[in-house]
């Protein structure tokens, strides 16, 4: 059987298809914008006929039906990464959350320590040879389609053709629904006079032909949008956004002088508009790859220069980082952050980065504490922070005692909340 015969033997309503899911099974179903959402609501609309089936995935943007209340019992989520989709039910205890470095999340179900029986993708149509690209996110899928019992695909015509080692064959899948619907797109608002000025501190610490990890929001796009000229950047990233493509288009970034593929766009996934979606179908430029290769600390401190922008809810006075909860609250995950702060960290030249605004609430509290919250999760150990940045200003920790690092901290936090944070400081013996 050739692969196109073996592709229609293999198609099935979205009805037909989840339903090879059984109670009791551990579904893995891939998130941001490659979601299969047709597959997602025909097993929404199995509740009654289900019980016990967990729900494995990275972050789930837009409305999750999964995690809706009244799910309880049939569906769980066990999430990688929260999101809006999930974030109520981890809180409400209706579901999971597992802390996890994102480049470890293959290794989850390789060495079956989550057994998986179903994985759900969405993927482009298949080129001649039969392969199908996952698209605008590889993260886990590739791990989640070798190690799962059942593989079903969605095939959308919306979904780019992104190159590297980022495909299925027809060969690999048990079931194939043919459903085409735009993929979900983020539109950031403009970014704010602070995000612009806490840019223009990171543009110090970014040299021609360094090599760029950055993700999605008005920091890193005010980062992208201030840096001109040929400055034959790279780019080795977890995710990219229409603030990298736009770089990419205006000339700023050519990869020639990366030590790790060469001249090639290197991420895991996509998020961002229709015309991000549009720029990375067929592009030889990008190559996407799964995460355990794209944020192994290891590889990405191949990059010499390699810097690594990244941001958090708070940091001590002392320099420990939280980055996934408010207090006991969980918001998000450990994701990226710590994957690319010490490959930067390793990264011959490299220089990693936190960079934050230094008030939240409209300027009603600091990001910078004498202690992080009550039940707050440190994400990034003080040990592993260098580079912390604020709208008032870089400074260093690497290497400073406790008492260089208070002082430094303090130096760039509001300046409403120097007094505090200075009383709180001798308060805890970091000042005298």
């Amino acid at each position: 059987m050739n692969w196109l015969d073996d592709y229609r033997s293999k198609v099935r309503t979205p009805a037909e298809a989840v339903g090879m899911i059984t109670s009791g099974d551990r579904v893995y179903y891939a998130g941001n914008a490659a979601i299969p959402q047709t597959l997602v609501r025909a097993l929404a609309a199995r509740r009654d006929e289900l019980h016990d089936v967990q729900l494995n995935h990275v972050l789930l943007i837009g409305e999750d039906p999964l995690s809706a209340p009244g799910m309880e019992g049939h569906f769980r989520h066990n999430s990688l990464f929260v999101g809006p989709a999930d974030r109520k039910a981890v809180n409400d205890g209706r579901a999971d959350y597992v802390p996890i470095f994102l480049h470890q999340i293959p290794r989850l179900f390789r060495e079956r320590i989550v057994p998986l029986d179903v994985a759900m993708v969405q993927v482009s149509p298949p080129d001649e040879h039969g392969f199908m690209s996952l698209g605008v996110e590889v993260l886990a899928s590739t791990a989640a389609c070798q190690t799962a019992r059942t593989v079903i695909a969605q095939v959308n015509e919306k979904m780019p053709r992104v190159l590297g080692d980022s495909f299925l064959h027809v060969g690999r899948v048990h079931a194939i629904v043919e459903a085409t619907e735009p993929l979900p797109e983020l539109h950031l608002d403009p970014a704010t006079a602070v995000e612009r000025a806490i840019a223009s501190h990171v543009l110090g610490l970014i040299t021609p032909g360094c090599t760029l990890q950055m993700g999605i929001g008005g920091i890193p796009d005010s980062v992208w949008e201030s840096i001109e000229g040929a400055m034959e950047l790279g780019i080795h990233t977890e995710m990219i956004s229409d603030g990298a493509m736009r770089a990419i288009q205006r000339g700023v970034v050519s990869g020639i002088h990366k030590t790790l593929h060469p001249g090639k766009v290197i991420l895991t996934f996509a998020l961002g508009t229709a015309q991000l979606y549009d720029f990375l179908d067929n592009n030889p430029m990008i190559e996407a790859h799964p995460v355990n290769h794209v944020n192994d600390p290891e590889v990405a401190a191949q990059n010499d220069n390699l810097v690594a922008i990244n941001s958090a809810i708070e940091v001590d006075l002392t320099g420990q980082v939280c980055s996934d909860s408010i207090g006991p609250y969980i918001y998000s995950g450990f994701g990226g952050q710590v994957d690319f702060i010490r490959g930067a960290a390793h990264s011959k030249g490299g220089r990693p980065v936190i960079a934050i605004p230094s008030t939240a609430k409209g300027g009603a509290m600091s990001r910078i504490v004498p202690y992080l919250k009550e039940g707050a999760g440190v994400v990034t150990s003080r040990a592993d922070v260098h580079y912390v940045v604020t709208e008032h200003g870089q400074v260093n920790l690497f290497g400073k005692n406790l008492r260089e690092r208070a002082e430094l901290l303090i130096s760039i936090a509001h300046p409403d909340f120097q007094d505090d944070l200075e009383r709180a400081a001798k308060e805890r013996k970091l000042l005298p």
